[in-house]
């Protein structure tokens, strides 16, 4: 299944449904409730591969970069992540 235009939609709605989000664990729990609730058909493997590319995509985009005055944790939290 090509997962591509699942993970651009929601990339592209998350400003509305992560307004105000700056945690990354909120992030990702609020991207995989709303992958829950638009996309059920979803099992649980493409579930997290949608929910991993979408977090791609935030973090190329600096969607988490607006907390830090200058200084990111970008680095060191990928690290963790993985």
């Amino acid at each position: 299944m090509n997962l591509r235009p699942i993970i651009d939609e929601i990339a592209n709605q998350a400003d509305d449904f992560l307004e105000g989000v700056t945690d990354r664990k909120e992030a990702r729990a609020g991207i995989s409730e709303f992958i829950t609730m638009e996309y059920p058909h979803l099992n649980p493997a493409d579930r997290k591969t949608v929910s991993d590319h979408v977090m791609a995509v935030l973090e190329n985009e600096s969607f988490f970069n607006g907390g830090y005055a200058g200084h990111s944790f970008d680095d060191e939290s990928e690290a963790t992540e993985e």
